[in-house]
């Protein structure tokens, strides 16, 4: 395709919204796409669904055969405000046309300072905060535990079971699952050590029976006069969308604030409205010392922070952090419009409605079918484990044969976990009740099927 394609339709909330299959997916197009991708682009870098996007929002992606499908996974939690969305384009279109690019390194710029600040503010806690800009998830993960590092002047770093941070080698190591994530790339960063997770479907274990548990083991590993910092997602992600018991964080936190160790709350997935709060650490009721974001900050343009304790943040000497692209104007500009609506849209309370029907319609699947292991979640940010109904196995087959069911019919489904065996579910906030209502009719079929 050209650069432009005037054929193709127009992105954002003016697609028509409904599931349209004209062709089975993957279509001619589509796969003229995917052959000339494994023809020029290399092997490690998959693809979940077969299609050749031209254009997305709301809740659907239009493929170049004309197929519309069902998002129910905003590109991994990415376009949570909405694709497209008019206040981000219009913003990056304006920003655009200023300048692209000096480096915030070289000479600054008010938009990265407005990201600072509206992370500083709607961050949790009440205390003085900085904020340092980044391009991805890793980078920030990976940023937060150097500053933890020249902030204690230790090094150990712990992180949890079933855990992702990220692709580089420190994220790797922070990492819990080999493959695809690991296998093969080592040696890794070291002085990463791994707690136990609270795991309640599998484990049994109340929050703070599984928060002593996981202290014991860091006590009597590591100690906590070598440990410089805990790093955890609230929900896990990449791990199955595991939600740990109530009283977990807590405890951890409040060892970490004893013991002098920095807690560094890794909210790549699970931040800005996706859980119904802004963070999800504040449904558990934690105040991280750090916190990471991306994802969802800026409606699909490539950044991420570490925003915490400004004493924290300001423990690195000048010129310590950064990047050249690290805080991009464009990337900015989405960044300040996407948060305004995230904070002015009422998309937190939007999530908390998709999280309402995805758990209704999820948990009486569970009902009817002893294979739903179990339904979790927060918001909209809700999973469903798939298992043997006798043994609670993952079941990992069923889980693929499910997720590639659903997208042949047209509905994105995203899997994660350990095991291979959970599908999760994070549709955009700007999708529609009805169309989020049929991607789930084809899910309950798909399982029906199978």
């Amino acid at each position: 395709m050209s650069i432009v394609d005037t054929t193709v339709p127009v992105g954002g909330p003016t697609l028509t919204q409904e599931r349209r299959l004209v062709t089975a997916i993957p279509g001619p197009r589509s796969q003229e796409l995917l052959d000339r991708k494994a023809a020029a682009v290399a092997a490690g870098v998959g693809h979940t669904v077969p299609v050749h996007a031209v254009a997305a929002g709301g809740g659907v992606i239009v493929d170049a055969d004309g197929n519309s499908l069902i998002d129910l996974g905003s590109g991994i939690a990415v376009t949570t405000v909405g694709n497209a969305h008019p206040k981000v384009v219009a913003a990056i279109q304006a920003q655009a046309a200023q300048f692209t690019h000096t480096c915030f390194m070289v000479s600054p710029y008010e938009s990265y300072v407005e990201v600072a600040e509206a992370l500083n503010r709607v961050t949790p806690g009440d205390h003085a905060k900085k904020s340092a800009l980044f391009n991805s998830g890793a980078e920030a993960v990976e940023n937060a535990v150097k500053i933890a590092r020249k902030y204690t002047g230790k090094q150990a770093v712990v992180a949890f079971d079933h855990g992702y941070h990220g692709r580089t080698n420190l994220t790797m190591a922070l990492t819990a699952k080999s493959m695809p994530y690991k296998s093969g790339f080592g040696p890794f960063a070291p002085e990463i050590y791994r707690a136990p997770l609270s795991y309640p479907f599998r484990d049994g274990l109340t929050g703070p029976e599984a928060a002593q548990r996981a202290i014991s083991m860091i006590e009597k590993q590591i100690g906590a006069d070598n440990l410089a910092a805990i790093i955890i997602e609230p929900i896990q992600g990449e791990g199955g969308f595991i939600v740990p018991a109530d009283g977990f964080l807590p405890a951890l936190v409040d060892w970490c604030t004893a013991n002098g160790v920095v807690f560094i709350a890794d909210e790549v997935q699970t931040g800005f409205a996706r859980t119904g709060t802004m963070f999800a650490s504040e449904q558990f009721g934690i105040v991280p010392d750090l916190i990471t974001t991306a994802k969802g900050i800026a409606g699909g343009m490539p950044l991420a922070a570490v925003t915490g304790r400004a004493e924290i943040m300001d423990a690195s000497h000048s010129g310590g952090l950064g990047g050249t692209y690290g805080g991009n104007p464009v990337a900015c500009a989405a960044a300040v419009a996407a948060i305004d609506a995230f904070e002015n849209d009422g998309l937190a309370g939007r999530a908390q409605e998709i999280g309402a029907i995805l758990t209704a319609r999820l948990s009486a699947l569970q009902a009817a079918d002893p294979r739903v292991g179990d339904v979790r979640g927060l918001g909209a940010m809700v999973a469903a484990e798939f298992v043997d109904p006798i043994t609670k196995e993952p079941d990992a087959a069923l889980t693929a044969a499910v997720a590639k069911a659903c997208i042949a019919e047209g509905v994105v489904v995203l899997t994660c976990g350990t095991y291979g065996n959970v599908i999760r579910f994070l549709p955009p906030l700007s999708i529609g009740d009805d169309l989020l209502g049929e991607g789930l009719d084809i899910v309950a079929a798909a399982l029906a099927a199978h």
